[in-house]
């Protein structure tokens, strides 16, 4: 199951002392269990019996004549058992913890996808979930923060700094140093130190395994074209991870393009970012002149972060995968046309790759096929919606 990353510029780890400790037992727990065929096999099982995978491809004729596209493939990842992508790895990470004797899991969440996978997984497993959330994301994902609490976890509404995402992971990160001893640190996308990029992209290769043998069912051959949002990236290195391989596929990562191009008003690290190091990695983030991390904005509390996977980096730096940005208002069309078009309600982060497929699709040769990572559903974003009087 180990996945490490080709592009070794990128990556590694950056820590305080106080935390290298807790980062070299996961790094000997991961290397021990990360290729255990047990370990792999318990872990496969949770994902069908549990997480309720594998989750179909679902081609979306009246979208793609919305937009005079050619054919559009969706990867259902909003049909993974809590809403999106994140159980995958949040199962195999519990699972990891508990196999090295843990008791405790402290997780970090923005949209709270990622808090809501973990309380999920630590219930199941029985064990105990303490999630930090920036208070500006506790109050615009309201909806998962009770679902978190219903789980049995503890929610820590984090008052510091931009009290967004990058908030959250500095408090995580905290805790983790002094209660390592009995706490993993589930970490919710593919980026922080080393093993974290290298173990989130393998717990969640799961997508793009499947959608590999899948869209050769349907078409009999790999898509033109694979598109999926970028946050931090664990959706999109996913999807990639069983594409990479082939040139002849196309791969673009969207980011956040927010309300504006200047820095504080978009999260699109690749278009305004250079690299540098955050959270325990070296890679593309967006800083100030002063090489001071950024603010960041974006509607989507998922894509809202300053800095994106090491993994995403790599690919950027050796041209073989390209990333792009769309703005808020373009998601939010985006949002609605699929919702009234398909009857699937998608995620705003989502809907930053429909919102990309959108602008290009009439521009591709019908006989081409594009395969898009529907990474969550959006029935979490619609109390932030209606307030803010969009739908």
């Amino acid at each position: 199951m180990n996945n490490s990353s080709a592009h070794t510029q990128f990556g590694g780890v950056y820590l305080p002392e106080l935390l290298m400790a807790p980062i070299e037992a996961l790094q000997k727990g991961w290397e021990k269990y990360g290729s255990d065929p047990v370990f792999i096999d318990e872990f496969l099982q949770l994902l069908k019996d549990y997480a309720g995978r594998e989750t179909p491809l679902t081609e979306v004729k009246r979208f793609s004549e919305a937009v005079d596209g050619p054919r559009i493939f969706l990867k259902r990842e909003d049909l993974v058992h809590t809403g999106a992508h994140k159980l995958n790895n949040a199962l195999g990470q519990c699972l990891l913890a508990k196999r090295m004797g843990k008791k405790r899991i402290i997780a970090e969440t923005g949209a709270g996808q990622h808090g809501v996978a973990t309380a999920t997984a630590c219930a199941f497993l029985g064990l105990e979930c303490v999630v930090y959330m920036g208070k500006v994301d506790v109050e615009r994902q309201a909806p998962n923060v009770s679902r978190m609490r219903l789980l049995g976890a503890e929610v820590i509404a984090v008052e510091k700094g931009t009290m967004t995402l990058k908030d959250a992971v500095n408090e995580a990160l905290r805790d983790w140093s002094f209660n390592y001893e009995d706490s993993h640190y589930c970490l919710g996308s593919a980026l922080g130190p080393h093993p974290y990029p290298e173990m989130v992209a393998a717990f969640q290769s799961v997508i793009g395994n499947e959608a590999h043998e899948q869209i050769h069912e349907k078409i009999g051959r790999d898509p033109d074209l694979i598109v999926a949002c970028v946050g931090g990236g664990s959706n999109a290195i996913g999807i990639f991870s069983a594409f990479i391989d082939n040139p002849a596929v196309e791969l673009i990562g969207v980011e956040a393009g927010g309300k504006g191009e200047k820095l504080g008003e978009h999260a699109a690290r690749f278009k305004g970012g250079k690299p540098g190091v955050l959270h325990g990695c070296y890679t593309y983030l967006l800083q100030d002149e002063c090489g001071q991390v950024a603010e960041t904005h974006s509607i989507s509390a998922g894509l809202d972060y300053p800095a994106v996977g090491p993994q995403h980096s790599a690919l950027y730096a050796s041209g073989r995968a390209e990333y792009a940005s769309v703005t808020d208002d373009e998601a939010l069309a985006a949002f609605k046309l699929l919702s009234e078009k398909e009857g699937i309600i998608p995620a705003l982060e989502s809907s930053h790759a429909l919102a990309y497929v959108m602008k290009i699709a009439g521009a591709i040769s019908k006989d081409k096929v594009i395969l898009i990572n529907l990474s969550g559903r959006g029935e979490k974003d619609l109390p932030q919606l209606i307030a803010k009087g969009v739908i």
